[in-house]
């Protein structure tokens, strides 16, 4: 079996470590230093078996980065002066093949550009209206005052030029005439506008960085050009962010519930090894459709309007799924007044009076209409519009009103609709290029004015880039199966002929069917394949349950549960029961939330949910994968890889290695209150590196940086207490290895770029501070690498045509990494596709190594990322995103169901004040039982 060969580990400590030979090319610097007497507050020495063999037991490792210790307190450090690892060089290891990736290369101008302030009288809360307003005075002025210069403008305060100005400060008049949208007669509008010199923005820094050169992102000048490029396009689209969407780039098409689907594309400029890079991706998104307001409100709601009136909940869900959405009147011919809706009236029309005047002489609304607009109510049954502000309340009949069209729906989407838009934006590789080409063609950057005037070139080619397809590892599988070691291909297999290298073990367990359709017979007969399928799996479990399966209905959750609970306890006598079965309705609401939230924090008990349909169509596949599930839930490993048995893992076999995974996760949008949640799950187990235990807590709204990491605390008894998720993590490491972690490597999810510093800063320093509450001298060293999935990079085969170069689905083989051309100029990333496409464009994952005390190169922690992804517990499948990054997702998304709804409400007399003041309401605690084993699978 091939296998990648390494040096006796004897020679592999940490003092001199020669890079693999596939890497040559790699420069490693010697700087690290070597400290012994390094212990737990135990005093014991954390050696084990398996350290006995190494030289570098029991050391300390620090590492000199440029020079300069980070020291363990970073809090007041300002940011600028911690700067990113550079790159050590570039990976070798894999096939090399051509890719093309959605970069078009963008030629800047020579010169400086000229930045100016503007300042707009009166002021406008609009960006909309200040871009009409500069649109005008460019009109007027720019063959005289403007010196014949073509400025961008980004609606605020910031004009740019590509030359001075004739002048340093001046004033000018703007009258603005629009249609009154009230009356329709012409209304006048006059703006004085001031425009004042600033300063030179200087390219000088952007063509450092893109030399090479190691410096601060010239964040100003990437914005101007930005600025100049977008220009046009938010003339022509509606731009929401740094999406620009239309109607006319493709047909919309109808979701349901009275939303459409828009077609639309993604645009930004970044600093690249190419050069500057325009980034152009597709994007589909919601939008409401632009229909009578009766039709949409009959659309939500599913039932005839028309002719029926409206129940107190059909009102409710009306009002709330047209609160602030604007309308426009229909019953006025030409005149299409625009107002924003507040809410819906209590009364149908026909009972509305209102006051005329401040006499109080009160008239009906079906009357004024009539009389005032010749416009007979058809549907007076039903509610008014409520629109306009609360003083002063104007009544709009839902038939005299239209949804104005460009209104983009930001609520959450249905199961039903999020089908339809990923039905309609799920395109191959080979559409989705055609489209992104035809894109920058529509775009026309070569005749756009402003692009021309800031002397802005685009090449019209997608960048062509040589990558290269890592190997698949071989993944170890347990002794008693026929396939013992498996080499998967393609990054995908399956569990035939195999069994699971750890299988767990189910003495007790119980299941409780909530589904009105399964019958007691039906769950039996399913229970009994589930269990068949674990022991084939090579689990040892009972084929019994330890009482007869219970039926309960959904809306006594917590007492079915405690009821089959205490049941299995009585009947074991003192001992546990270990795991529940649940067979839920397809459509169970908030049952299965409220299951595992009871389970993991009131109970500690391991519960496994089935859907009514899996019940029905028992597939192998399915119980296959429910096994998986199953055994590692209950502590058991799937698979490990086989190098890691054989300890021929760089970095990580040498010495007791940690890799934890961190995730935040934010409430949806129009949640005000909820909090954040942050994850943080680490490997418990060494070498095999494949078990994670993990732990989750509530933190202010929308605040990324995780704030347990670290914490102390002022006991009244103990004094100063510290605590924090590293430091709880690092030492269940200890206590299931036997070893204290004399590495850690810590991916870090859902961080975007303007946050790298900030959450560096802040993360890096609450490890060494866990570290150092272990052992004052306790500092293993660490790598932090940054995953990003929200990002805008694609990767496509060279040639579409060539099978051997594509996946079944169309898309680049799993495996492929790219670190060059469009990484970025001078720091450690690199995209790596690790997964196999199933439908639609796969999306690499981006890897940015932020801080790397450990010395990888390009190769070591490229293929230590794509080997981790073979050992995600719940599928044979490669996945994109590494497993540890992976399950602190899940758990985060786990944790989102604690959040008890009925305590939400009136919880602030138990909240919990966070280092920066704000309050939150802490979670329940997860049970021990729960906590140690991958309860989030």
């Amino acid at each position: 079996m091939p296998h990648m060969q390494m040096r006796d580990l004897k020679e592999n400590h940490v003092l001199s470590r020669e890079p693999l030979k596939s890497s040559m090319n790699q420069k490693k610097s010697p700087k690290m230093i070597i400290k012994s007497g390094d212990r737990f507050e135990d005093g014991k020495k954390s050696l084990g078996r398996r350290n006995g063999r190494r030289r570098c037991r029991g050391h300390k490792v620090d590492r000199l980065l440029d020079g300069k210790k980070l020291e363990p307190s970073m809090g007041s450090t300002p940011c600028k002066s911690l700067m990113f690892h550079r790159r050590p060089g570039y990976g070798q290891l894999g096939t090399k093949c051509m890719v093309k990736a959605n970069h078009f290369l963008a030629e800047i101008p020579g010169s400086d550009l000229s930045h100016y302030s503007v300042d707009i009288n009166p002021e406008v809360a609009s960006r909309k209206l200040n871009k009409a307003i500069m649109t005008e005075l460019v009109k007027l002025y720019r063959n005289s005052d403007l010196g014949m210069r073509l400025p961008v403008y980004d609606g605020r305060e910031n004009l740019y030029t590509a030359g001075l100005l004739p002048f340093t400060s001046k004033e000018f008049t703007v009258i603005l005439v629009d249609e009154n949208e009230g009356t329709g007669n012409a209304r006048k509008r006059e703006f004085k506008v001031t425009i004042k010199f600033v300063a030179l923005a200087s390219m000088a820094q952007l063509r450092n960085l893109l030399s090479g050169k190691q410096v601060d992102t010239p964040q100003e000048a990437l914005n101007i050009i930005d600025t100049v490029l977008r220009e046009l396009a938010a003339q022509r689209y509606i731009s929401v962010g740094r999406f620009l969407y239309s109607p006319n780039i493709k047909k919309p098409q109808a979701l349901g519930g009275g939303l459409e689907s828009w077609r639309g594309f993604y645009q930004s400029i970044r600093p690249t090894q190419m050069g500057l890079s325009l980034n152009i991706d597709m994007s589909t998104t919601a939008f409401f459709e632009p229909l009578p307001v009766i039709d949409f409100v009959a659309q939500i709601l599913g039932k005839d309007v028309y002719s029926r009136p409206m129940s107190d909940a059909d009102r409710v869900k009306v009002k709330k799924a047209l609160r602030g959405v604007k309308v426009e009147v229909t019953h006025r011919g030409n005149v299409r007044r625009k107002y924003r809706v507040s809410g819906l009236t209590n009364q149908p029309t026909r009972e509305l009076i209102f006051p005329l005047d401040e006499h109080m002489n009160m008239k009906s609304v079906v009357e004024y209409f009539l009389e005032m607009y010749g416009y007979t109510i058809r549907y007076a049954h039903l509610p008014c519009l409520q629109v306009g502000n609360e003083k002063k309340v104007n009544y709009l009949p839902l038939e005299a009103c239209k949804i104005v069209e460009g209104q983009r729906y930001t609520k959450g989407l249905n199961e039903k609709q999020i089908t339809s838009l990923l039905k309609v934006s799920c395109q191959r590789p080979r559409e989705q290029e055609l489209d992104i080409l035809q894109t920058v063609q529509q775009n026309g950057f070569d005749q756009d004015p402003y692009a021309r005037e800031f002397g802005i070139n685009i090449d019209g080619k997608l960048a062509s880039i040589e990558a290269r397809v890592l190997p698949a590892p071989w993944l170890k599988y347990n002794d008693n199966g026929k396939e013992i070691e498996y080499l998967p291909q393609f990054g995908q297999w399956n569990m035939m002929n195999k069994k699971v290298i750890n299988g767990s073990t189910v003495r007790y367990w119980a299941c409780i069917n909530f589904s009105r359709s399964v019958q007691e017979s039906t769950a039996r007969g399913f229970c009994q394949e589930l269990v068949q399928m674990c022991q084939i799996s090579g689990m040892e479990f009972n084929r019994d349950p330890v009482i007869p399966i219970y039926s309960a209905r959904p809306d006594q959750v917590k007492k079915a549960l405690k009821y089959v609970y205490h049941a299995a306890t009585n009947k074991l006598e003192g001992k546990e029961l270990e795991l529940l079965i649940a067979i839920l309705p397809d459509n169970n609401g908030s049952l299965y939330g409220d299951l595992k939230r009871i389970c993991e924090t009131d109970l500690g008990l391991i519960s496994q949910c089935c859907l009514t349909k899996h019940v029905f169509k028992i597939s192998r596949h399915y119980l296959a994968n429910l096994s998986l599930k199953i055994n590692v839930k209950m502590g058991g490993r799937n698979t490990v890889l086989l190098d890691a048995l054989s300890w021929r893992i760089p970095l990580v076999s040498d010495i007791p290695t940690i890799i934890f995974g961190a995730d935040v996760t934010h409430p949806e949008s129009g949640e005000d209150s909820s909090p954040s949640i942050a994850a943080v799950v680490a490997s418990q187990d060494w070498p095999e590196v494949t078990k994670y235990a993990g732990l989750v807590c509530a933190q202010p709204h929308r605040q990324e940086l995780i704030q347990d990491l670290f914490k102390t605390w002022q006991d009244p008894q103990r004094g100063t207490v510290t605590g924090g998720m590293i430091r709880e993590l690092l030492l269940a490491f200890k206590k299931a290895t036997g070893q204290k972690p004399l590495r850690i490597i810590f991916y870090r999810d859902g961080v975007s770029e303007g946050q790298f510093y900030q959450v560096l800063l802040y993360e890096l320093d609450a490890i060494r501070k866990a570290c150092a509450s272990l052992e004052p001298t306790y500092q293993p060293p660490v790598t932090f690498i940054v995953v990003q999935k929200r990002h805008h990079t694609r990767l496509f085969a060279s040639n579409h045509s060539d099978r051997s170069s594509t996946d079944k689905s169309g898309n680049i083989l799993p495996g492929t990494v790219v670190d060059s051309k469009i990484c970025h100029p001078t720091e450690f990333d690199f995209y790596l596709c690790s997964h196999a496409g199933i439908q639609g464009t796969s999306r690499p994952a981006h890897y940015h190594v932020l801080w790397d005390e450990n010395n990888f190169t390009a190769d070591e922690i490229q293929s230590l990322t794509n080997n981790l992804c073979y050992t995600y517990a719940r599928c044979t499948r490669s996945v994109s995103v590494v497993p540890p990054a992976y399950y602190a997702h899940l758990a985060a998304y786990r944790a989102r169901f604690y959040i008890d709804p009925e305590l939400s409400e009136n919880a602030k007399a138990r909240c919990t004040r966070t280092s920066n003041g704000s309050s939150v309401r802490p979670l329940p605690a997860l049970k021990e039982r729960v906590k140690n084993v991958m309860f989030y699978c």
